[in-house]
């Protein structure tokens, strides 16, 4: 037996907060050492951040995390570290990892395949590195080898798949194997999204399994930059055998996942697979050799711990939960504000935004206690805290801001809500305002507006009214001030501009209407784990979705005004994210749900397209959003569409044209 205990670190780190990304670095690696591990793999680009975005292209953002990582190498003595940074050889720019042994830099691995689909752009920055190519990169005037490299320390083989060289169908690991690595590196910056953690499972699993070896993954840690949340979730795998899984979404800045490895193993399973081919000559003698003595290890037991939550039957809802809270907590640490507004309606979006904040301090007070907690938010005035419910009240104010056609029922909803929370419900009254700005158009226009002329004009001056009020005690209080508006709302522009899409943050943006309502009655009834419900939802969740901004009489609901919101979300996800055609979408949903006529289908698929093609401009407006799907609404992110178009029109009439092939004069369907 050769046993080598290894390690993967999660890191919560901020692009191009250079010293605080070091200090975190060194903790995971001191943490390391207090494991007893011999290999660690730090995430990808850890020492400048993953998303420094066009900063990349900036020579001295390469030049100062080479800089970094010197100062960080002597760290590593008596271990093995891989580190993650841009370098630039030969006027490009490459995603690196480098390895350092017991002090020594012993040289760099550049990316093979760039991620450049869903929300990423390294393309636009990095170059991809190509198979079996070498070079030498100068730091501090001495050379070291890059490109396509193993090494071999103290006997030991160690290659690198750099994220999504592990996404890939032919993948660098098929080829290192060839060249008998004993453990591969996979450094990944790899953002959450639903069902996002099986899939990286698996190609652990599977890496470990085809190519022999010992498999080690380390992932990013939180809101790093404000979009993208990472989960974490560390993983060591051997011989096609889980042996550790680190914990996802947790509050430290950093945490450290090891397990204790046979080398010799992993080696006799190669030896016995009859498909291994060994690469034999030059090209083998190719790799770093540095010697390196491993600390003797005693076999011992090892059960991979999952938390409870991960298995249970409400996995989407906690990770919505814990990803959404994760980000929350980051964001506000990380742009220095005070604490956060929610302008509540008493309806579902505004009330999930304001538990969202109440379960962002109810988690982290568990995790990391009321006094770990102001120190993570570098809030000496919060020290005094005796409660999570006195943290929440200091860092959460709601304000419900009424019009003439605001209900009684939506008012005693958002009591109920902020009263569970704990929190301040500030309550004005802005029908004053409304009035005088009709007053004054009507003057100036020389006409009354009415609803039946004016519906829409009439309705958004109530929405926009109450952005100012709710940017003032944001303003007064230092706090970051929630935008409310979900991700169905954004499909078909369902918001008005400057009024509920008023905030810094949009936390609920990639959430569907329709998933946010079941989500809201998890909520109430079941709750997170550790935590539990807050039945007071069940004031939020009786009523019927509603803007509440045409006069009561006229029984406005938002599935009214749009369609129903199943079949609004099973819509946009076929347009969207499978980028059917109108017809083609048309055919998804009458499938979808029968109890729908064909005519009824129709007309909605046709309002549906038409909607977003106009509210594009709407979108690339929206306040910055977390990104919980690998297939979003958001313009910067994901979705790019033109704010000017076509409309679909010809698309469109050929669907009017289908619809009606479909439909008898009488209004009845012919198959």
């Amino acid at each position: 037996m050769k046993l080598i205990r290894v390690g993967a670190a999660v890191l919560n780190q901020t692009p191009l907060e250079w010293n605080g990304n070091a200090r975190r670095i060194r903790a995971a690696i001191g943490e390391a050492r207090s494991q007893g591990v011999s290999i660690l793999c730090l995430p990808e680009l850890c020492i400048s951040g993953y998303n420094c975005e066009d900063a990349f292209l900036s020579r001295s953002v390469s030049a100062t995390a080479v800089e970094v990582l010197e100062e960080l190498v002597p760290a590593t003595a008596g271990m093995v570290v891989s580190f993650g940074l841009p370098v630039v050889y030969r006027n490009a720019i490459f995603n690196a990892a480098c390895l350092a042994a017991d002090g020594r830099l012993l040289g760099f691995v550049a990316k093979q395949h760039l991620a450049g689909d869903g929300i990423h752009y390294e393309p636009r920055w990095f170059k991809a590195w190509p198979a079996g190519g070498r070079g030498e990169l100068l730091v501090a005037g001495a050379p070291y080898p890059i490109g396509d490299l193993s090494f071999e320390c103290g006997g030991v083989s160690i290659g690198f798949e750099i994220c999504e060289d592990a996404w890939v169908a032919v993948r660098p690991g098929a080829s290192l194997a060839r060249r008998g690595i004993d453990i591969l590196l996979n450094p990944s910056a790899s953002h959450f999204a639903f069902g996002k953690v099986d899939v990286r499972e698996r190609f652990v699993l599977e890496g470990s399994r085809a190519f022999s070896t010992t498999y080690v993954y380390a992932n990013l840690l939180g809101n790093e930059a404000g979009r993208a949340v990472y989960d974490g979730g560390a993983m060591v795998a051997s011989g096609g055998r889980l042996l550790a899984v680190g914990p996802r979404f947790r509050f430290a800045e950093q945490l450290v996942t090891s397990a204790v490895v046979d080398v010799d193993a992993t080696r006799m399973d190669q030896a016995r697979n009859v498909s291994f081919e060994p690469v034999v000559g030059e090209e083998a003698r190719q790799g770093v050799r540095v010697p390196f003595d491993y600390p003797p290890l005693e076999p011992q037991p090892q059960a991979v711990e999952v938390e409870d939550w991960e298995v249970g039957g409400h996995r989407r809802e906690e990770e919505l939960h814990r990803a959404v809270t994760l980000g929350l907590l980051d964001y506000l640490r990380k742009s220095g504000a005070t604490g956060f507004v929610v302008s509540s309606s008493g309806g579902a979006d505004s009330s999930a935004v304001a538990c969202l904040v109440a379960l962002m301090v109810r988690r982290s007070v568990a995790e990391l206690g009321l006094e770990g907690l102001t120190r993570r938010l570098g809030r000496a005035d919060l020290a005094g805290a005796r409660s999570v419910e006195e943290l929440t009240a200091a860092l959460l104010t709601m304000v419900y801001q009424a019009t003439a056609n605001s209900s009684d029922e939506t008012r005693g909803a958002a009591r109920s809500v902020a009263g569970a929370l704990g929190v301040e419900l500030l309550e004005l009254d802005v029908q004053g305002l409304v009035d005088g700005y009709l007053a004054a158009v009507e003057g100036a226009v020389g006409r009354r507006l009415t609803w039946e002329r004016d519906d829409v004009a009439l309705q958004n001056v109530q929405a926009r009214v109450r952005g100012p009020a709710a940017w003032l005690l944001a303003n007064l209080r230092g706090a970051l001030l929630l935008a409310t508006s979900n991700r169905s709302e954004a499909a078909v522009g369902y918001a008005t501009m400057d009024g509920d899409t008023c905030g810094g943050l949009s936390p609920i943006a990639g959430v569907d209407k329709a998933y946010l309502r079941r989500w809201l009655a998890w909520l109430e009834r079941t709750g997170p784990a550790g935590s539990g419900p807050i039945p007071a939802l069940a004031a939020v969740n009786r009523l019927a979705p509603s803007a509440e901004l045409r006069p009561p009489d006229r029984n406005q609901t938002d599935e009214g005004d749009l369609m129903p919101y199943d079949l609004l979300d099973a819509v946009e996800r076929a347009a969207i994210r499978d980028r059917l055609s109108p017809v083609e979408v048309f055919a998804v949903v009458r499938g979808r749900f029968p109890e729908h006529g064909a005519e009824q289908l129709g007309l909605w698929v046709d309002r549906f397209f038409r909607l977003f093609a106009r509210n594009q401009w709407k979108r690339e407006r929206y306040a910055p959003s977390f990104h919980l799907d690998d297939a979003s609404l958001d313009p910067k992110t994901w979705c790019r569409f033109p704010i000017l178009s076509g409309n679909f029109e010809r698309e469109l009439d050929e669907l009017r044209r289908h619809v009606a092939g479909l439909v008898g004069g009488d209004g009845g369907e012919r198959g």
